[in-house]
């Protein structure tokens, strides 16, 4: 195999053995398959493209557009254009997955579930690590800098698991590393044939020729080793002073799993996986417990939160403004008087494992109670955590009513204000035309929207041979309801959001309710709401009704009473009738059950007293350590960028300082400047010649750098002391060396662009040279240590031979 070929080996191997720290982040591994794949065929375009040959940039150009078609066609087929291409279609589905994917890391709790947006950020994060580790170490042929995005790779993975990535995978990155550094070695060996250590040192980097013969040799592959390690100091080094930061991916105590299991909590932005998993608990643990005074609690349905915006990517929540918490909320929209609603009062308590960023309650709540940092969000009417606060062991008291619409009442149901119909009947251009096309053949013959909408529902519970099954792949894009419409296979989250999109297809406006249905009934007369209650349903818009549930999902919650088609017109169902003591009225507080246990009464899950003995978290924010700690992570981050211009600076002052009178100082100071002024060309683009004199170097400088009048003569005037202190017995001394510099710099500022100018200051090309000084420190270090170590390798030889001599 040719070195070209072993490298290209290497640097897979080394950004896969890289990426592997990342599994523990994950619930599935299947997208480090996708990886494996995806790495291997880049760095393949990349070893073709070599061979041909093409010019260096242009075969990264071309791994760059082969790796976009291989990544169009795992994540956005549909949308390609004859399913390979991306076009505008493809780019829209991208920037939404990657839009989702970003929420969900922020939601989710480790290891985070495989969904299609972290999957793409993951999945074209590493193959873009892989491009540019490809290009750095073969096609440049400079394996040492190859570490840097193999360092943030992994350091990513460093500073989102908890307690760090562990030294197993630290050891796995750091070979991988290694690999590519020794492979680098062999393949540069190979090339110069035996390199014996009597090579001078000009023969590997330019040094404004001052250097003399007899030096060391460069050693590229050790300054490669070098740079390895110091890297991977950094790796070590950085994680551990990050402070571990709070919420989503980078905690699990807000997982709601217990143990870190991650099931439970339902997030507020993409609620399939989660949901998902709650539903596939084996354990059914205990989420909420709560008393109600309703007759019935079938139609209790506790909401978290409402998706009210589909990009074709998922269902999500619309970012809005949230307000203080009114003592009464306001009342509901679009609900006329003439709908009958009757108020009831429940007392919740969550377990104490339990977070949730939003407070699951009855719609329409009309009054809630509870201690803590809680905001009201108007047009979903949910009560959003402020500043960390969680539903995590939170004990309230809510108010809601009991809506009772008749068929009648919906049938009559007039159009649905503009603005609301405009927002709440919006689908995506990449939604599937079966979608809308299927809505239309099962509401044929309907008469209004509220025909329409019981006939979805029928369609979905009944009548189109759909089955419920959690254990389907997860999805909740354009591309999943497509696929659940076919296969006719999925659970809660498919059936709604299928159904709302359906609607929507049709001008019914329509958004997605996520919560939990409500619950089981315990003897001591209170329900029980577990993991596996956990649910999602369609809403309705209905003009005088207001929002309205409607349930697709077979097996599961129950079916309005008002969508049942004995339900008789005119008049409620009387099994939804409440009770005769219950009061239209809001009452002060819910009421006690008279045969409430004294053990609940000393909890204070019975009645008023769930209000009182409820107390909110008092999490007051993060501490000031972590603060601190932030601060000064972000701080070293900011500076790291401008450790080149920092050192830069610093090494002009030196150079260009005062050094001493003696004529050994003068002689000194007069290379120092020549040393800074050939570094400032060099910072501007012109890079140092070693096998030029002063002389021509000088002339090069002038002619390279386009100088003209004073910094042109302050160049050859600098060149002529220099040549007086290489050549003259007695060099005489020049003055203002250093105002000639600066001239010569401001020349050589003046005569470029302004990109070039930014790159001379953050970035100066110079700035090599502290790799190659610590490099020489490192070896000067080396050959001491080895040196010492051969003396007493001979001392001990001396030894062990003494007692023979004696003998003789």
């Amino acid at each position: 195999m040719s070195g070209r070929g072993r490298l290209t080996l290497c640097a897979t191997a080394a950004t896969l053995m890289a990426a592997a720290s990342l599994l523990p982040l994950i619930e599935s591994a299947s997208w480090f398959l996708q990886v494996v794949l995806l790495v291997s065929l880049q760095a393949g375009v990349g070893a073709i493209a070599r061979r041909v040959p093409l010019a260096r940039a242009l075969t990264v150009v071309v791994q760059a557009l082969v790796t976009l078609v291989l990544l169009t066609m795992m994540f956005t087929m549909d949308e390609a254009i004859g399913g390979v291409l991306p076009g505008p279609d493809a780019f829209r589905e991208f920037g939404g997955l990657l839009s989702t994917g970003a929420e969900e890391v922020g939601r989710y709790a480790i290891p985070a579930p495989a969904t299609d947006g972290i999957k793409l950020m993951l999945v074209a994060g590493v193959v873009l690590i892989a491009l540019a580790v490809d290009a750095l170490a073969v096609t440049f042929r400079s394996a040492a800098p190859a570490g840097l995005p193999l360092l943030a790779l992994y350091s990513v993975a460093a500073g989102l698991s908890p307690g760090g990535a562990g030294w197993a995978w630290f050891l796995l990155a750091a070979c991988g590393y290694l690999l590519l550094l020794l492979s680098e070695g062999r393949d540069r060996l190979s090339q110069w044939g035996r390199v014996f250590g009597g090579a001078p040192r000009t023969a590997g980097r330019p040094t404004a020729g001052l250097d003399t013969a007899g030096g060391s040799a460069r050693a590229p592959v050790r300054t490669g080793r070098r740079i390895g390690v110091t890297a991977l100091g950094i790796a070590l080094v950085i994680p551990a002073m990050l402070p571990a930061l709070d919420g989503g991916l980078l905690n699990t105590a807000g997982s709601g799993g217990g143990a870190g299991t991650g099931g439970g909590t339902i997030s507020a932005v993409n609620p399939l996986v989660s949901l998902q998993n709650s539903l596939n608990e084996p354990e059914d643990r205990e989420v909420l417990r709560y008393r109600t005074n309703a007759d019935r609690t079938q139609d209790l349905y506790l909401r978290i939160v409402a998706l009210d915006q589909f990009d074709g990517a998922a269902w999500k929540s619309s970012e809005r403004r949230i307000n203080d918490v009114p003592e009464r909320l306001p009342s509901p929209p679009g609900l006329s008087p003439e709908v009958r609603a009757t108020e009831i009062n429940s007392n919740v308590s969550a377990a104490g494992w339990y977070s949730q960023t939003y407070l699951p309650l009855p719609y329409p709540a009309t009054k809630v109670a509870v201690d803590g940092r809680w905001r009201y969000e108007p047009t979903g009417r949910t009560l959003v955590g402020d500043r960390g606060q969680t539903t995590r062991g939170a004990r309230y008291s809510v108010s809601s009513l009991i809506v009772q619409p008749t068929s009648e009442q919906l049938s009559a149901a007039a159009p649905a204000p503009s603005g609301l119909l405009r927002e709440y009947t919006k689908v995506p251009d990449s939604l599937p035309d079966v979608v809308r096309s299927t809505a239309l053949d099962v509401t044929q013959g309907a008469a209004n929207d509220y025909e329409r909408a019981v006939r979805l529902q029928d369609w979905f519970a009944t009548d189109g041979g759909f089955t419920y099954d959690t254990q389907v792949r997860s999805g909740s894009g354009t591309a999943a309801i497509s696929r659940f419409l076919r296969d006719k296979e999925g659970f809660c989250v498919h059936f709604a959001f299928s159904m709302a999109a359906m609607a929507r297809t049709m001008g019914i406006p329509a958004r997605v309710a996520v919560g939990f249905t409500p619950g089981t009934s315990q003897p001591d007369g209170t329900m029980s709401v577990g993991l596996r209650d956990a649910h999602a349903w369609p809403e309705l818009y209905f003009e005088g009704v207001g929002w309205t549930r409607f349930e697709p999902t077979p097996s599961r919650g129950s079916v309005p009473d008002y969508t049942r088609a004995d339900t008789p017109a005119g008049r409620a169902s009387d099994a939804a009738r409440p009770r005769p003591s219950t009061s239209v009225a809001p009452s002060a507080a819910p009421s006690v059950s008279e045969s409430c246990p004294a053990d609940l009464r000393k909890q204070g899950d019975c009645g008023a007293t769930a209000a009182q003995g409820g107390a909110g978290p008092t999490d007051t924010g993060p501490p000031a350590r972590t603060v601190i700690g932030v601060g000064l992570g972000v701080l070293l981050v900011a500076l790291l960028p401008t450790l080149p211009l920092l050192w830069r600076t610093r090494v002009r002052a030196r150079r260009l300082g005062s050094g001493g009178r003696t004529p050994a100082n003068a002689d000194a100071r007069t290379l120092a400047a020549w040393r800074e002024i050939t570094d400032s060309a060099w910072d501007y683009g012109i890079a140092p010649d070693e096998s030029l004199t002063p002389r021509k170097a000088a002339a090069r400088i002038v002619r390279l750098g386009g100088l003209e009048g004073t910094p042109a003569e302050a160049v050859h005037r600098v060149a002529g002391a220099v040549e007086q202190v290489l050549y003259a017995p007695r060099p005489q001394a020049v003055s203002g060396l250093a105002e000639d510099a600066q001239r010569i710099r401001a020349g050589l500022r003046a005569v470029v662009g302004r990109v070039a100018r930014l790159r001379a200051v953050l970035a100066p090309r110079s700035a090599v040279r502290v790799v190659w000084e610590l490099s020489e420190q490192w070896n000067a270090l080396v050959n001491r240590w080895g040196t010492r170590r051969w003396n007493l390798d001979r001392w001990a030889v001396a030894l062990r031979r003494r007692p023979f001599r004696q003998r003789g």
